[in-house]
């Protein structure tokens, strides 16, 4: 059912359709089985293995079923799932349990992170554009700045977000990229990249999609430095192949790794 909550008691940084999203038990239990688990994640799921350590705390920051998470608690990383979503994490712990996998579950606002103590996680990650489901430009700093602040020196950050240039490529996609420029330009409360849609069932669902300059500018805003920035392939499976030629358009989005 629709959130009954005013528009003054949704979450920092969320929108009703998003909360709608979060509070969704049938989408939680569904949730792996929809995004086929496994068949679809390998090349995400191999950067991260490639570039954190296999040893160590990581934090899931909007860590859904942790789906990202569990390869690395399999292979010896200790695991702190993070997410607004009760439900995602009852999925989460009892993963953990089947498994007997070390992960804690840590229900938090990902604006409000202030009960994650300083320099008390190793690595972090931030995958399947949950960075834009962040709502506000300033919101998502806050975020990143939480992010920053968690790390140990040297923590390593991946995180995942989609490109706004790679709606040409969908139907009508050149008409909606102009009209959205116009609006964004107009339309009090609304940044470039900022889309309503339905989602798994729920209608005006919230993500911010990010050019190429936008989301190095936001990382590096926040104090990290950008290791490498993967362009994704249009079926997400692999990097995009001549990723000079009009990359940042034909990139269906980016996997940025980071250190702090």
């Amino acid at each position: 059912m629709p959130s009954s909550k005013p528009s003054w008691q949704l979450p920092t940084g969320v929108t009703r359709g998003s909360l709608d999203y979060i509070e969704s038990a049938a989408i939680a239990d569904g949730y792996d089985e929809d995004l086929s688990f496994g068949s679809d994640f390998q090349f995400d799921e191999q950067i991260i293995a490639d570039f954190l350590p296999a040893e160590g705390l990581v934090a899931d920051l909007g860590c859904g079923t942790a789906r990202a998470l569990v390869p690395l608690a399999r292979r010896g990383n200790r695991g702190l799932a993070v997410d607004l979503s009760p439900e995602m994490l009852r999925i989460v712990a009892e993963k953990a349990q089947h498994e007997h996998l070390d992960i804690q579950c840590f229900q938090a606002n990902l604006v409000e992170l202030g009960g994650i103590g300083d320099a008390s996680v190793d690595h972090a990650i931030c995958m399947f554009s949950t960075l834009g489901m962040i709502k506000g430009a300033d919101y998502r700093k806050q975020f990143l700045d939480h992010v920053h602040r968690i790390l140990k020196p040297g923590g390593r950050f991946v995180v995942h977000v989609h490109n706004f240039w790679f709606n040409l490529f969908e139907p009508s996609g050149a008409y909606w990229v102009a009209s959205h420029l116009v609006k964004a330009a107009v339309t009090r409360g609304m940044e470039r990249g900022d889309k309503y849609y339905r989602y798994r069932g729920i209608p005006n669902f919230f993500l911010h999609v990010f050019s190429r300059g936008e989301f190095a500018r936001t990382l590096k805003r926040s104090g990290f430095q950008i290791k490498q920035l993967i362009p994704l392939r249009m079926d997400r499976q692999g990097k995009l192949p001549y990723p000079w030629l009009f990359g940042g358009c034909r990139a269906s989005g980016w996997i940025a790794l980071c250190e702090k």
